[in-house]
């Protein structure tokens, strides 16, 4: 839990400094993927401080050209 806690903390501390700035400079859509960004993040290093297991991207990848691979090798 206490995991949990300092990943929000430090999540919001990012907040406070990034979000005034891109107000200040009117960047909304800068500051909607930066939110996007974030909450993807905070999310993937929750589940991972509580012990899930996220999946690796190379896992896609390997599904995706295996059997392309396996055609072509034999």
């Amino acid at each position: 839990m206490m995991k949990v806690i300092g990943i929000l903390l430090i999540a919001t501390i990012i907040l406070m400094i990034e979000v005034p700035q891109l107000m200040e400079k009117k960047h909304k859509k800068e500051l909607l993927v930066f939110s996007i960004i974030l909450a993807i993040g905070v999310g993937l290093s929750i589940a991972q401080a509580l012990g899930k297991t996220i999946p690796n991207p190379m896992d896609l990848l390997n599904l995706v050209y295996k059997p392309i691979n396996d055609f072509f090798v034999g």
